[in-house]
């Protein structure tokens, strides 16, 4: 849908949709993450596994990428630092910045928490067949790509996370 086209869904729909998606957001995070996963709090679990999946960078584009801020993302960095599951170094194109990734032990990690959170969706899913399964994991996909669609995207000051409000 661009900007200027007429919405194919109607704006009761879209509101329910919103509200399944938050609550489904919610649902997911409090099944699937447990603190039995590892000595480390959520949030810095959070950041470890988006790294993992986008690979080195710097800190300021991991930032932007998952719609947080550099001072609460630095110290979350720092942490898993500590931990040794993430490596700093400077970026050879500019001496000032650092570049960041996910260590040997921080990969040994994230490998057994994403077995372990599979594991534990793979029993709660008893009773889908993989149809389901599959529909199921199409309408999500669908609707992170049309999230996700730079068309969507609008990005302001007073809007950092830059989509467009419905």
């Amino acid at each position: 849908m661009s900007i200027t086209s007429v919405p194919s869904v109607s704006l009761g729909t879209t509101e329910a949709l919103i509200d399944e998606v938050f609550l489904f957001g919610r649902v997911l995070k409090e099944a699937l993450m447990s603190e039995a996963d590892g000595h480390m709090p959520r949030a810095l679990t959070g950041v470890l596994l988006v790294l993992a999946a986008r690979g080195e960078c710097r800190q300021n584009e991991l930032a932007t990428e998952m719609c947080v801020g550099q001072s609460s993302l630095s110290r979350q960095i720092n942490d898993l630092v500590e931990f040794g599951y993430v490596t700093r170094h400077p970026d050879p194109a500019d001496g000032r910045a650092f570049r960041i990734r996910v260590s040997e032990d921080g990969m040994t990690y994230v490998k057994q928490f994403r077995t372990q959170r599979a594991a534990r969706m793979q029993k709660l899913l008893t009773g889908w067949n993989e149809t389901e399964a599959a529909t199921a994991l199409d309408s999500i996909r669908h609707l992170k790509e049309t999230l996700v669609d730079p068309e969507h995207r609008i990005v302001t000051s007073s809007n950092p996370i830059g989509t467009q409000s419905v």
